[in-house]
């Protein structure tokens, strides 16, 4: 039966081949970019799952609450890591993870560097690998980083250093004025972890290991717990509390400290923390995708039930033979659901090719390397059964149930009609249904474009534009080398300005230290950044009250900006200066001596912070040169070869300011670029399926033209007669999309402290082009059917 089944499918599919052709099409298309959206999520979700322990894993971070604002850190307290070893009997292991970074040198049998690079490099207590179970190739995981100045490597970094990893356990490196030895080599990570640890050093070895102080912590400090078995994460929250009432004993910090334990999971999901490997992709951003694969597959399901439904008159004498012949209507439903699930597994076939067609650009546009492999990953085999098996039901059902209902005598007849059933009605709320999403979907992507526009262009008050960030070495040694660095930068005819400092005006690694400000605190932080006298006029930021930095780096002055002052609820910038100021737990006052114009001093999504330049040179990272835009390569050139002949044992990295603003806005424009591929593919399903259906309609009317022709219709009036009811199917469509795209882009822009304001403008611009894509579509075919010659259309009668 299966086989007579599949056999008058594969007939009928064949006569009606042009439909056939629009719904693979639309079905094919549709299931790629859904297999697409599928093996992205799946990806994305697998970050960090790879350990057994997995489930009983957290990191804790911090939290502080403010009067007007919480502020999150990925960071804790240097002494949190032993003090809840000490007070948590709940946690089966509590480890220390520290960043840092410096230039490593390899040396050949000789004593000759044979390898300088700068890496980034991770303190880790030994508890660390009892927590996250890493794969061992050499050493022992409890043993091998016990001892200060012991390492253990990733296999593709002992292979780096010492040309194969077997022969890496016993050699010795230079990590600054450290000789490390190689203790251990563990299987390299795969790429989704949210910790790109390639050389983990001895956390005995760290020099700021035994600090003991509660209030500062830094981005860079990690702790992870693994908590025993059967124990809930919510049972930690009494003993937290009395924790923090134990170790955070100033009753006048400015902020509430907390702190939570953040599973595993999450830890690539938070853009709030942060992780080490700068990987983030938030869960609404996921959960709009998912949205997008289901608008995907509704449409194409659409496209299919509305042109079986109308073909089905055209069946209808077959289903009366069928009947008469003694078949039952669940026979009946059998075979057209077969022939849906034969169209579906054809187009699954090609959203295969498809998929591993689009897929390098998929991970080319994410850096990532995101498998289509099924044995690698059999739920993505198992994802394309359930998405086989749910659009031949969804598409199939209907579609069966209306044509195996039809009355034997009158499908013989060929007086069936599909008003009498409600398909004409279901059709039009369904096309109504596929344009709105069509609609809210376009319009989503605009505003979206037009969002990551505002922010490109958008003044920040300062000019980012043609400065090189120089990296520069902070040991003490250096530093002694700042002033014969900068003096020789400026002396490059294409160096225009050069200014010694921590970071840029916009930067997300910023201090937020305590203060006082004319020895009272206020219940806020201030970011502090330090710059020499020259950073102002480099950055083009603006005074508005004061003067600058003096030339002379031992005399300690402070600039602040203007939300500072208006923390403080001062109106006048002049009332600031000479103001004193105390950072953090330091009885040194020190005055206010100007004051500079607000600027963005993070990204767009946050508001404007108070911000505090001073003057220690002890926190100077970069050398910020503005360059001339005549000849940028070449004066780079010369600035790389001034930098290594200063400082020939350290290696020479710089960014430029644009670039590192960009940074901040790349997962927006990766996103705006998958929500514009996919509201490219929902607009392709939609009119493929209009133009199906206003083919269809048309050859269903061809009489009722002829006839109105040789009564004297023009074809323009035979046109707008055809066209009439999907243009105002399509405007419906567009006035229920409207107030709900209105509610879901206002919600995403009300993620960002500095957006667009929405308005009418691009709700009738996507009208617009909706309607006239509509127009042209069904014109298309409505036209040719209005140029019909009479006579060959009534030749039949």
């Amino acid at each position: 039966m299966f086989r007579l089944n599949l056999k008058i499918a594969f007939r009928n599919l064949w006569k009606n081949r042009g439909y056939t052709f629009i719904n693979i099409a639309g079905l094919s298309v549709g299931m790629a970019s859904c297999i697409l959206i599928f093996i992205f999520i799946r990806y994305q979700l697998s970050f960090d799952q790879q350990f057994v322990n997995k489930e009983r894993i957290y990191r804790v971070v911090s939290y502080w609450k403010y009067t007007a604002k919480e502020d999150f850190q990925s960071g804790v307290p240097r002494p949190l890591a032993a003090a809840m070893r000490n007070d948590f009997g709940m946690l089966e292991e509590v480890a220390a993870l520290q960043r840092d970074g410096g230039i490593i040198k390899v040396k050949d049998e000789s004593g000759n560097v044979r390898l300088k690079t700068a890496e980034d490099v991770f303190y880790v207590e030994s508890g660390f690998f009892r927590i996250f179970d890493y794969t061992w190739l050499e050493g022992n995981p409890q043993q091998a980083l016990v001892q200060p100045n012991t390492v253990a490597l990733s296999q593709k970094m002992a292979s780096r250093f010492f040309g194969d990893w077997h022969k890496a356990v016993g050699q010795t490196f230079q990590y600054r004025d450290k000789l490390l030895k190689v203790t251990g080599v563990f299987a390299d990570i795969p790429e989704n972890n949210s910790n790109p640890i390639n050389i983990a050093i001895a956390y005995a070895g760290y020099e700021n290991k035994d600090m003991k102080d509660w209030y500062a912590v830094s981005s860079s400090s990690e702790v992870y717990i693994l908590l025993k078995k059967g124990v809930d994460v919510a049972d930690l929250e009494g003993p937290k509390n009395a924790f923090l009432k134990k170790y955070y004993t100033d009753k006048e910090s400015n902020g509430k400290e907390d702190h939570f334990f953040q599973p595993l999971a999450e830890l690539h999901q938070d853009a709030n923390y942060g992780n080490f490997s700068g990987k983030i992709i938030e869960k609404s951003q996921l959960a709009g995708l998912v949205a997008i694969g289901v608008f995907l597959m509704l449409t194409a399901c659409i496209n299919f039930i509305n042109l079986a439904t109308a073909q089905s008159i055209g069946r209808s004498k077959e289903i009366g033979v069928r009947k008469v012949m003694g078949g039952r209507r669940k026979q009946l439903m059998v075979q057209f659901l077969t022939e849906t699930l034969a169209i579906t597994i054809f187009a699954l076939l090609i959203a295969c090719v498809l998929t591993e067609a689009a897929l390098p650009g998929m991970n080319s546009l994410f850096r990532e390397k995101i498998s289509f492999s099924m044995l690698a990953h059999p739920v993505i085999f198992v994802f394309m059964i359930g998405l086989v098996l749910f659009i031949s039901l969804i598409a199939g059902f209907y579609p069966a149930m209306v044509m195996s209902g039809f009355n034997p005598m009158l499908a013989i007849k060929n007086k069936v009609s599909l008003g009498n059933l409600g398909g004409i009605v279901l059709r039009k709320v369904l096309v109504v249904f596929q344009f709105t999403l069509t609609v809210v979907l376009m319009t989503g992507t605009f505003i979206i474009m037009k969002q990551m526009k505002y922010m490109r262009e958008k003044p920040l008050g300062f000019n980012p534009t043609a400065i090189a960030m120089v990296d520069v070495p902070g040991d003490s040694l250096s530093r002694l080398k700042y002033g014969l660095l900068k003096t020789r930068i400026l002396n490059e005819t294409g160096a225009r300005f050069a200014s010694l400092c921590s970071n840029g005006p916009s930067s997300m690694d910023v201090d937020h230290i305590n203060f006082s400000y004319n020895g009272k605190k206020p219940g806020f932080q201030v970011g502090s950044k330090y710059a020499d006298a020259a950073y102002f006029k480099t950055f083009n930021l603006q005074l508005i009250s004061g003067k600058g930095f003096s030339e002379n780096d031992s005399l300690q002055e402070y600039i602040v900006n203007e939300t500072f002052l208006k923390k403080l609820n001062m109106v006048s910038p002049e009332d600031a200066i000479g103001q004193k100021v105390a950072l953090g737990g330091s009885a040194d006052q020190i005055s206010i001596v100007g004051v500079v114009k607000d600027f963005n001093n993070t990204n767009l999504r946050e508001t404007i912070s108070p911000v505090l330049f001073h003057k220690n040179r002890k926190k100077a990272r970069v050398i910020a040169v503005k360059i001339n835009t005549q000849n940028i390569p070449a004066t780079m050139k010369n600035i790389e070869s001034i930098w290594n002949s200063v400082y020939p044992d350290h290696v020479y990295e710089a960014t430029f300011m644009e670039e590192q603003l960009n940074k901040y806005y790349e997962s927006e424009q990766l996103m705006g670029m998958l929500f514009k591929a996919f509201a490219l593919v929902i607009v392709f399903i939609s009119f493929i399926g209009l133009f199906g259906l206003i083919s269809f309609v048309a050859t269903q009317r061809t009489k009722e033209m002829a006839i109105r022709r040789v009564l004297g219709a023009g074809t323009l009036e035979l046109v707008s007669l055809l066209n009439f009811s999907f243009i105002v199917l399509v405007l419906l469509a567009n006035l229920i999309a409207w107030p709900i795209a209105y509610l879901l882009i206002d919600k995403w822009l009300s993620g960002y402290a500095y957006r667009i304001e929405l308005n009418i403008w691009p709700f009738l611009m996507v009208t617009s082009i909706s309607m006239a894509a509509t127009l042209l579509t069904v014109s298309f075919r409505s036209f040719s059917a209005a140029r019909t010659n009479p006579a060959d259309a009534l030749k039949d009668e």
